[in-house]
């Protein structure tokens, strides 16, 4: 819980500090207007006199602790892509150029425009500071008047800290307010900030100029050493000690109570006040101009959904560990298939359990594969769609859409190329018909699993729980699949999770296409104890398949496509309303 009472002034870079677990990040969230959910905000909080409203995500910046970047893309355009997001869609190309031409010069960025952001451990990609300053960049595109910085040099070197505080201070004197969390500053930085903010336990300990917050401590018996880092001073006087918990908030209790009766205190409520007042009367001032503006109109929904689906679309061609290894695995399965059954597919007797099981291979490499490989596809990416949702850039099902549009290429492609080696490899029935409805079914496959490793991606907040229950579902589905119990013999009480096994409505179909309307079939041997199995429909007949079901198959995996794609998103939506 805060109480908190306190006024920022225009053009100033003022510091919040105060010890780990002070709440700093939580109470410049609520000032931004970025309150994560369970927090109740009760009180006044004004712009120039006005109560905080949504007006805040076009009025101000927020720049996160964390740097979350698509690695992939370079720092131009990442720009240009938050660019597009962000600014009004009357925005001409031209001008969206400038700005971005004109950010990179600014932050110092323009020798590194076509670096790759990348991750950490690669080569060739943006340092520490240029992520912050990258991301620095991204929060000025709108040219925000007010901008909130969490941490912002945390994990950055002195010299890059102090360059990064002084582009802060350059800002604040052309205007902008910023607001800034700030963690064990040196000397050098601390002295940069015009306004300090201390909180302790919940409350204001000080608020003012550097020089002021010295005097103030040196009054209440507080002093800070010679050569002393003053933001260390305070930090570890306002900190809770281990083992003297009680003394420490007994103390900071006693400042705080000191605090708000000082001339100090009197200074902040005085101008708090006429704030108020200013912002009640005075209708010209640019910054209640800003807020009484109209809202930018933002990019249309296909805009956005183009702009995402190429941004995961340029992830999946860039990373070869996407693409390359998918696909050299993929043919390097198909060769191995092919070879096994290679000259043991014929129309007799052993050729039909080679058919049916080259077929049963067909659909479990191209269902388990799939399913399990974008099982931390949304984990991995929900801190980055998280943060640009609450931005306000797109909404869930955009971003959705736009990751099954990006990945919609590879699941046709990596099935197409294994039928392609596999099937003539193995011998396989060569009609034109049966080798192209193979590969319908099979491309089919491949995305009714995917969209179940989606559906399992966001039931569940990690990979290992969802692994929990998608295993023994698998089980289920291989049970019914119609190769290892013929399904007409199931019992009435597991018979309906047919129903839902994808690899009995595709092994069926395949089945279908590879031995309708074949006759023939040679028996080798004649046995009262053995099968013999004349035509394609007894083979059919022995499954319990029927040539019937062919299209009934194919809509069958249709719908459960869209069903598990449903109820993913409905996953997903979920998830951001509980976050």
């Amino acid at each position: 819980m805060f109480i908190v009472t306190g006024a920022v002034k225009p053009g100033s870079l003022v510091a919040l500090m105060g010890g780990s677990g002070a709440g700093k990040s939580t109470l410049m969230a609520a000032l931004a207007y970025r309150n994560p959910v369970g927090v109740v905000v009760d009180g006044d909080i004004r712009v120039n006199g006005r109560p905080l409203g949504d007006y805040m995500h076009r009025l101000s910046g927020f720049m996160h602790q964390q740097d979350l970047f698509v690695s992939s893309l370079t720092v131009q355009e990442h720009l240009n892509f938050m660019a597009r997001l962000k600014l009004d869609r009357r925005t001409s190309n031209l001008e969206r150029q400038g700005i971005v031409s004109d950010l990179l010069v600014q932050l110092g960025l323009n020798d590194n425009a076509s670096t790759l952001i990348g991750a950490t451990g690669q080569d060739k990609v943006l340092s520490g500071g240029e992520r912050k300053r990258l991301s620095f960049a991204t929060e000025l595109l709108t040219d925000p008047p007010l901008l909130f910085c969490d941490e912002p040099t945390t994990g950055l070197d002195s010299f890059s800290a102090h360059k990064l505080v002084e582009k802060m201070k350059q800002m604040a004197y052309q205007g902008r307010t910023i607001l800034c969390t700030i963690h064990q500053p040196s000397s050098d930085v601390f002295n940069m900030f015009h306004e300090l903010i201390l909180i302790a336990d919940g409350r204001i300990a000080f608020t003012g100029d550097t020089k002021t917050a010295l005097e103030f401590f040196s009054k209440h018996g507080y002093d800070c050493p010679e050569k002393h880092s003053p933001a260390d001073f305070f930090i570890r006087t306002l900190a809770m000690t281990p083992g003297s918990e009680d003394a420490s908030r007994q103390a900071v209790k006693r400042l705080c109570d000191e605090f708000v009766v000082s001339d100090t205190a009197r200074e902040v409520e005085l101008t708090v006040q006429f704030q108020e007042h200013v912002g009640s009367t005075y209708e010209v001032l640019p910054l209640v101009a800003k807020i009484n503006s109209p809202a930018s109109k933002a990019p249309f929904w296909c805009d956005k959904l183009q702009l995402l689906t190429h941004r995961y679309f340029l992830h999946v061609l860039r990373d070869p560990s996407i693409q390359f290894l998918k696909i050299l695995q993929k043919i390097t399965i198909a060769v191995m298939v092919g070879l096994c059954y290679a000259g043991t597919v014929r129309e007799t007797q052993a050729g039909v359990q080679s058919v049916q099981g080259a077929l049963f291979i067909f659909v479990t490499e191209n269902t388990f594969t799939p399913m399990y490989s974008v099982l931390a596809l949304f984990p991995l990416e929900l801190p980055l769609f998280m943060r640009e949702y609450r931005n306000g850039l797109y909404s869930t099902h955009i971003y959705y859409l736009s990751k099954m549009a990006a990945m919609l290429p590879g699941l046709i492609v990596d099935p197409l190329l294994f039928v392609i080696v596999a099937y003539w490899l193995t011998g396989l029935r060569g009609t034109l018909y049966a080798f192209l409805m193979t590969v319908f079914i099979t491309i089919l496959t491949v995305n009714v699993a995917t969209a179940c490793g989606c559906f399992f991606s966001n039931a569940f907040d990690s990979v290992s729980i969802a692994m929990a229950y998608l295993v023994p579902f698998d089980y289920v589905l291989m049970v019914t699949s119609g190769l290892f119990i013929k399904l007409s013999t199931l019992p009435y009480y597991v018979s309906w999770t047919k129903n839902l096994s994808w690899l009995m409505y595709s092994n069926e179909a395949m089945s279908v296409v590879q031995w309708a309307d074949v006759g023939n079939i040679t028996c080798e041997m004649q046995s009262p104890d053995l099968p013999c199995l004349k035509d394609g429909s007894e083979v059919l007949d022995r499954y319990s398949f029927s040539t019937e079901n062919l299209w009934r198959d194919v809509i069958a995996m249709a719908t459960l496509c869209f069903l598990f794609h449903l109820f993913g998103y409905l996953c997903l939506s979920s998830r951001v309303r509980n976050s």
